[in-house]
């Protein structure tokens, strides 16, 4: 409580696109129907992954923690978001905010680290497949994955706190539809520049040190499938990944093309779309993703309704 900044208001009023009736209503629509489907998903993968036994495996551990995370990470913004999107009374209050801007940002700052994990096992599976066993084993996918949701706790923290330090200007108006770091340190006043580019660098190493071992995973990955002769063993190869592939495009594309612009360039409400994406699409996408196009998790959730059916 101590990190609580003591100029704070009672509450924040998230002006969202109050300016825009239709869109909002529009949005409001949208979550209300991407919400559920986002939960229902995620929801689904954790079951199947835990209750078949032939998805016991590091890759399925992996994909349970995403689905987690997805999870908790939509969960952080989208209530609130609905609230305010159907009705006229658009605040939130500060502890509220707090608590909104520790959980949104640190289940990015985890799911970063995550894609980076899981393209490591992707590695290991492709490029060492006979010291795949011996090498992700039980105790160190555990291990990986608790320092993963260490570190992403101790950055998303400590980046949250410096922000909450600042002094703020007297006002309570957010130009957001969350609380975020970089809206409220646009309402903060004083000397911020230090805080921002620590921050700013904060960000870009998260992005950078998994964005690199994904990269390098993927370039062994791309050799060894090169050097597999019949083109049934390389579609099989690809196809492991191509989910993988595609959540890390969905996450990583639209952070770069925002992180590299110039402040100038970015639009209004540039940001507002960004956490929209983050928070709501790529959580409600990513359970559809591995499961249209993964064999084994379409086969586990066939065999889950079959056996809920024949218990009817």
């Amino acid at each position: 409580m101590a990190l609580i900044n003591r100029s704070h208001p009672e509450e924040f009023i998230l002006l969202g696109f109050a300016d825009r009736p239709w869109l909002e209503l529009s949005l409001f629509l949208i979550l209300l129907i991407t919400y559920p489907l986002a939960m229902m998903g995620n929801i689904a993968i954790i079951l199947v992954t835990r209750l078949d036994s032939q998805l016991h495996s590091p890759m399925y551990f992996f994909l349970t923690n995403l689905s987690f995370l997805d999870m908790c990470y939509t969960t952080s913004i989208v209530p609130q978001m609905l609230f305010n999107l159907g009705s006229s009374k658009k605040t939130i209050s500060y502890m509220g905010c707090v608590v909104q801007l520790y959980l949104f940002h640190i289940m990015g700052a985890t799911e970063c680290l995550l894609l980076g994990l899981m393209s490591f096992d992707r590695y290991v599976a492709i490029c060492r497949p006979l010291h795949y066993t011996l090498i992700m084993n039980q105790r160190l996918c555990i291990l990986l994955v608790s320092t993963m949701w260490l570190c992403g706790v101790i950055i998303a923290v400590s980046q949250s706190a410096l922000t909450l330090q600042l002094p703020l200007c007297g006002t309570n108006i957010l130009d957001h539809l969350l609380c975020e770091i970089s809206v409220i340190i646009m309402t903060a006043c004083g000397e911020k520049k230090a805080t921002e580019l620590r921050i700013f660098l904060v960000c870009i190493i998260l992005l950078a040190i998994p964005l690199c071992l994904i990269l390098a995973s993927y370039a062994s990955i791309g050799r060894a499938v090169l050097k597999i002769k019949s083109s049934e063993g390389r579609k099989k190869a690809f196809g492991t990944c191509s989910s993988h592939l595609i959540v890390v495009l969905l996450l990583y594309g639209p952070a770069i093309s925002m992180y590299l612009q110039p402040p100038s360039s970015i639009t209004r409400d540039q940001p507002k779309f960004m956490a929209l994406f983050y928070g709501v699409v790529t959580p409600t996408l990513n359970p559809f993703i591995y499961t249209l196009r993964n064999k084994d998790v379409k086969g586990a959730i066939g065999k889950l309704v079959r056996s809920i059916s024949c218990s009817k």
